[in-house]
Formats: C-alpha cells, structure tokens, sequence
C-alpha cells in the first residue's frame, strides 16, 4: 500500500468524496441546531420527563420501524435520486417548523408530528448514505472513508449544537428552524453535481419483497450477527437515559439555559472527536469486548456524576467523558457489523442493526422518561447507570465476534445444467446434493454439513435438511429449497469464499470416485407443463 493511499486523509483526494462529505458536516450541523430548538422548545410547552423523552422518541421511532425496508431501497434504487428526496422530506419537516413557531402556533402535537417527518426523512436516508461510500474511494482508502465520516458526524455534533443554542436565544425557533432548512441546499447541490455512472440492468435485480425477504433470511440465519445485535440492544437500552432526560438535566438540576444545554451537547461532540482519535490507541491495549466494558463503566460513571448534580463546569467535562464512551461503543459495534457482513447484503442488515440500535434508544427514552417522572431524575439515572454497568460486565462474557472469515464471492458453483430454458421467476425450487459416506464417518461428517447449514441459509435457502437411503445408509442427501430459480442463480454470486471451504470440508466425507451428485428440482409450472 502506497503511502497516499494508506493516509488517513486519502480519501479527500476524491472529489465527489470530499464534497459530499463537507456537505454531510454542513446538512448534520443543521440537523443538530434543529434538535437542539425542538429539544428546548418543548421544556417551554411541557415541564413533564414523558413528553420531554416523546421528543428523542418521536425522532428514533421512523428509523426503528423504517431502517430495514430503507435498505432494501438503498440496493435496488439509484442511490443519488433516492437521496434527494430524503433531502426534500428534511427540508420541509424543518421548513413546517419554521412556519408554526414564526406563526406562534406551536404545540406538543405540531412539534411531535414534525419531528417524526424529520425522523421519516433520516430512516430512509441512514442506510443510504453508508452503502454509497464504497463507490466514492478506492477500495484501499474504504476504513479512511468510514473514520472520516464518523468525524465528520462529530464534527457536526461539536458545532450544531452550540450553535443552536445561541440562535435560539438570541433569534429563536423560527431562525433556528431557518437556518437548519438552508443546510439542506448545501446537501442537495452536491448530489447533483455527483455523476454517478449509470448501472447496467441486471436480469438477477432483487425486487422489494423479494430483496426484503432476504435480508431478513440472512439476519435469522446470522448468529454472529445476533450477537451483535444484543450486545447493542442492551447497551444503548441503558445509555439512552442520559440523551432522553438531558435537556430537563440542564434546565431544571443545572438551572442552565437554551445556551448552556447547547454547550452540553457540543461537550458531546468534542468528547466524541478525541475518543475517536484516541481509538487506534485503545484497540492496542483492549480487545473489542474490553472496548465496550470500558464503554459501558465511562457511561455509568457519567450518569451516576449527573444525578450527584454537579456544578456546570463539571457537567461538562463528564459530557466530554460520555462523548468518548458513546464513540467507542458505536465505532466497536458498527466495525464489528461491518466485519461479519458480506457486501451482498451489507446494506439490509446494517439497516437491521440501525433498527436494533434506534429501537433501543426509542424505548429506553420512552421507558427512562416514565421512570424520571415517577422517581425523579436523579434516581432515573443512578438506575440507569447501575443498569448499563452490570449489563456490560454480563455481556462481556458474550464475546463479540471477530469477523475474519473471508466473505468475497468465491464464484466456485458451476451453472446449472438445463434442458429448457427456465423462467427466473419459477419455483420453489429444491437442490439435493447426494454424499456416499463412509458409515464410521457419519458424526463428523453431520457436524461438518451442520456448519454449512447456516451458510444455505444466510444465502437464500428457507429450509435445509439432510436424509438417509434406507436401503443403502451410506448414502446421504443434503436438501435445501429456494423461493426461486433467481433467487438460487443469486445463491450462486452470494457464496463466499469462507462458504466454499466448508463445502470443501464436507466434500471431502464423500468416499466415490464421482462427484456428488447435485440435482435442481423445480416446482411444475401447470400453465406450461405437458405433463
């Protein structure tokens, strides 16, 4: 690798890259000085801990339930239009904002109403954002990519909202609103100037049921992935107290103003940057899983400092400390997703991990502001922090995944042997594999096609199985069936290389001269059958 292209910075030698991400700092600088207004905005109309955390819930509840089906279109639409059109839904969300608060007609329901259309906007944009990186840098320059964009995130963080908060005093909602609806111009203006090449058209292109499908099949399949998924769960479900109940922290036990809780959340921001530069440090002295215990015991010793209701310089400097804990967690969980995902299905299931992550956060604001408003804040977040420390030394015993296996496309399957030519869209379809092996070889060879079960399943088989001859027990049928006969010409392209050497494994139980014997069965299509 050379020196260029190994430097953190490389990808800004991309200009497509480079604008787009100035521009992603610029649209989320404005999307933290929005939050910011709404936040405050609504300690103005309620003095309630439920309707203050309805707010954060109100903004993570589309990404929960709209992830999955945004990466489902983030693989099967053109990327740059559907990325203009979250940028509309954005601006108008902001735009409805501005015009009730210019108009004095703010309320609880107007404010809830559009800051979900605001979080409908960020769903759909979410796995978008992150399935376009690999086409704007080398694939040398990809990990750059990706640390620069969680910089740029924090950069926006550190600034938005500071900076909201002095707007807000000193101009208030509607110029704060403003100001966020104009960033948008900047975000739309680079993806028209993005050329994306145009893409062939795939006869083998998922639809959106299908595609949908499918993502979810290699999720339930995935146990690597549960992993993660849990590990995320039950982090963010605890550490969510602190985003929920902040703005009342600030108003009401830190007597702080719209300034000083925007100073909190760009202690956040800042805290964040210097934990990710710090990271390269720290996965030198910790494993991933000794990364989020120390995430998980920054974050309980944060919130237990909060309850203690510290002076304002203090609170800041735990802020900064939360900020750290909060990269180190998401950056570990998202490289850890990252690992174990091939690139056929990235986008689906890391908006599957997004729903996992927003749900968390979604039901802990939920679930910690109920709790705030029936023991107090105080209580709320020494139960919180205690929740998130004991759940992190648990979990630390459910180890992370490594993600070394290699998940390129092996392209070893040979193309099916046809009569007729088949329709793409006929099935089910059922493939038997047939094994002679050796009887004394049977535990190990049924340990080994275990293993590979899982990776028939993450590819495209909705059930598998193996059978025995009972006239001749030595031979053996591994069966799986497929939706379709696209869907199995599909399983072709997705089989890894990792894949292919526990096909290799199990191969190697077959004791014939000939290969085994692979039969594709399709289910009779009456309308053109002879039969």
């Amino acid at each position: 690798m050379s020196k260029e292209t190994g430097s953190p910075l490389a990808p800004f030698r991309q200009r497509t890259f480079l604008i787009l991400w100035i521009a992603t700092v610029i649209g989320n600088t404005g999307t933290f000085i929005r939050d910011v207004a709404s936040s405050w905005q609504v300690t103005d109309l309620s003095s309630a801990p439920s309707d203050v955390a309805l707010i954060q819930a109100a903004s993570t509840l589309p990404i929960f339930l709209l992830a999955i089906p945004a990466g489902v279109l983030a693989d099967i639409l053109d990327r740059r239009r559907f990325l203009l059109v979250t940028q509309l839904i954005l601006c108008a969300a902001s735009l409805g904002l501005l015009l009730v608060s210019a108009t004095g007609m703010q309320s609880m329901t107007s404010l809830v109403a559009l800051t979900l259309v605001g979080g409908v906007g960020a769903a759909l944009m979410a796995p978008t954002w992150q399935a376009i990186v690999p086409e704007l840098v080398e694939r040398s320059q990809l990990a750059s990519a990706i640390a620069l964009n969680s910089i740029g995130i924090n950069v926006a963080r550190a600034i938005g909202p500071a900076l909201g908060g002095i707007l807000l005093v000193s101009f208030g909602a509607a110029v704060t609103y403003g100001l966020d609806a104009l960033s948008y111009v900047f975000v739309v203006a680079a993806l028209i100037l993005w050329k994306r090449d145009s893409r062939a058209r795939d006869p083998l292109a998922e639809h959106f049921f299908g595609a949908f499908r499918a993502g979810l099949r290699y999720a339930r399949a995935s146990r690597e992935l549960h992993i993660i998924l849990l590990r995320a769960a039950v982090f963010f479900l605890f550490s969510s107290a602190i985003w929920a109940l902040l703005p009342l922290v600030a108003r009401s036990l830190l007597s702080g103003t719209a300034g000083f809780y925007g100073v909190l959340l760009g202690a956040v921001g800042v805290g964040a940057i210097v934990g990710a530069f710090l990271l390269p440090t720290l996965r030198t002295l910790f494993s991933v899983d000794g990364l989020m215990l120390l995430a998980a015991l920054l974050s309980a010793f944060s919130m237990a400092l909060f309850a203690m209701v510290p002076p304002r310089s203090v609170a800041i400097i735990i802020l900064l400390v939360m900020g750290g804990a909060w990269i180190i967690a998401l950056t570990t969980l998202n490289g850890a997703a990252q690992a174990v995902l091939p690139n056929w299905v990235r986008g689906r299931s890391l908006a599957i991990y997004l729903t996992v992550f927003n749900g968390a956060i979604t039901s802990g604001s939920l679930i910690w502001g109920a709790v705030a408003q029936h023991i107090g804040l105080e209580m709320a977040l020494l139960l919180a922090a205690g929740g998130v420390a004991i759940a992190g030394i648990i979990f630390h015993f459910l180890k992370l995944p490594k993600g070394e296996a290699d998940l390129l496309p092996s392209d070893h399957w040979p193309v099916p042997l046809l009569a007729k030519p088949v329709k793409t869209d006929r099935g089910p379809l059922l493939v038997t594999v047939e094994y002679r092996i050796d009887r004394a070889e049977t535990k190990p060879f049924l340990a080994a096609i275990g293993r590979l079960s899982a990776e028939r399943r993450r590819d495209g088989a909705y059930a598998w199985g193996v059978t025995e001859d009972t006239s001749a027990p030595e031979i053996m049928v591994e069966w799986f069936m497929v939706e379709s006969w696209a869907e199995h010409l599909r399983q072709h392209r997705r089989t890894s290389r990792a894949a292919a050497e526990l096909q290799l494994e199990v191969v190697s139980f077959h004791v014939s001269e000939d290969p085994p014997r692979v039969r594709h069965l399709l289910a009779i299509d009456e309308r053109t059958s002879t039969l």
